[in-house]
């Protein structure tokens, strides 16, 4: 999945012939079990969105993650043993990913005691995005983001070649003037072109992002809504029904990177809605910084409708991270409502009248869920299925009100075009 070339780590997913990984992830004080699982089989899904099929999960209950290894020697010994247990069978372990980001030191040790390639959280997402990639904005980004992550994990490239001690004395120390070893000269020569590499990208991205501010001047006086929310929540799906496109959706993770914007008209009604790139837990840093201008749409909306996958077992847990990416990103004052996805595949478990434990969000009808969060958002809260196409209408209906009040604040003087229009619809 990924290969490396003149000291540079080039993120490539292979489409030839699925490589089998294991996964390791810990359970913390802060992190329990339930979590844990839930976070690997969100990094199972990540790797089979990547190409790889997991074949096992290793877990380990400590207090943190080590600094040297990440898991405890002993974990780590044991994951060695299932690696060569395997390497006779039809298909060997190929890879082993981490549900956290690794240091370069992490990285190296457990390389040296695993003999096979490593990756972290980061890294394969960095992969997914480098595979879904389409326009040249997106490609730059994941570029940058991949040179970012890559910089200060350099030094375990070379780590085959040792510094030479040179000069005249003995040790080469630090009064000497010996010539520098072929590592720590390539480790020198790769920095510069990657940072010279970085230079080059953030110019690039400047050059689109004022195309891009450009283009958005010239759209005209319209209300701006923004399709936000975790990945693989049905964005594209709600996208491609509000406005009648072929917006590429897929269920996998990260199937739009790309905003896609398009002009909705609602009962003569027209508006902007954006398809924006999902969030998801533990997103990248650098990730977020390299794909800023794809999320001015997010910042520059004037409404953010904020789809929620309802099946999903942890959805709560994903609005949260939404609100605070948003947050992050100074959208969480924006006015938004949330439009809960995929009623058609919500399942829930009658509680046994026996049971006397309290009752858990598995045991919560649809009904009662719904009742719970009209309640405490009115009109901001919907139910749909977009791929059943259930509520799509009450969902028009809706978004024609509350973006014909934003445009009525923005625009003033354009109201009576609305009234016009509704008087003779009466």
């Amino acid at each position: 999945m990924k290969e490396q070339k003149n000291g540079a780590s080039q993120f490539v997913i292979s489409e030839a012939k699925a490589e089998t990984a294991i996964l390791v992830g810990l359970i913390t004080k802060d992190q329990d079990e339930a979590k844990t699982t839930e976070y690997l089989d969100e990094l199972e899904f990540l790797a089979d969105t990547a190409g790889a099929v997991v074949v096992k999960r290793f877990t380990q209950r400590v207090g943190g993650p080590s600094s040297v290894t990440y898991v405890g020697a002993g974990k780590l010994e044991e994951i060695r043993r299932y690696i060569e247990a395997q390497d006779d069978a039809d298909e060997p372990v190929g890879m082993v990913i981490f549900d956290d980001e690794l240091t370069a030191k992490q990285i190296r040790n457990i390389e040296k005691e695993l003999k096979i390639k490593i990756l972290d959280r980061t890294s394969l997402i960095l992969d997914i995005f480098a595979m879904r990639a389409q326009t040249a904005e997106a490609k730059t980004q994941v570029e940058l983001a991949q040179h970012r992550y890559m910089l200060p994990r350099l030094q375990r490239l070379w780590t085959h070649l040792e510094r030479q001690g040179g000069g005249s004395g003995s040790g080469g120390g630090k009064g000497s003037v010996g010539l520098r070893g072929p590592g720590e000269t390539q480790l020198e020569m790769d920095r510069r072109i990657i940072l010279h590499r970085i230079t080059l990208l953030k110019q690039r991205l400047q050059e689109i992002d004022q195309q891009k501010t450009t283009q958005r001047k010239n759209r005209g006086r319209l209300i701006r809504v923004a399709l936000v929310g975790y990945t693989n929540v049905g964005k594209s799906t709600m996208m491609n029904l509000l406005s009648k496109s072929d917006v590429f959706a897929e269920n996998k993770l990260f199937a739009t990177l790309d905003t896609t914007v398009r002009k909705v008209t609602i009962d003569n009604l027209p508006f902007l809605l954006a398809d924006t790139v999902g969030f998801i837990r533990k997103l990248p840093t650098d990730l977020v910084d390299s794909f800023k201008s794809t999320l001015d749409e997010v910042r520059e909306a004037d409404m953010l409708v904020h789809v929620v996958d309802i099946s999903h077992p942890d959805f709560e847990d994903q609005i949260r991270v939404v609100e605070q990416t948003l947050k992050e990103l100074g959208c969480a004052d924006k006015p938004s409502m949330i439009v809960f996805n995929k009623i058609d595949a919500y399942t829930w478990v009658e509680k046994d009248p026996d049971d006397l434990t309290p009752a858990t969000k598995e045991n919560v009808t649809l009904e009662d869920l719904k009742n719970t969060w009209m309640a405490k958002l009115h009109d901001d809260c919907m139910f749909v299925s977009a791929r059943e196409r259930q509520n799509i209408d009450e969902l028009r209906e809706i978004l024609y009100q509350k973006v014909r009040e934003l445009h009525v604040q923005k625009y003033p003087y354009n109201d009576f075009l609305y009234q016009n229009y509704d008087e003779q619809n009466v």
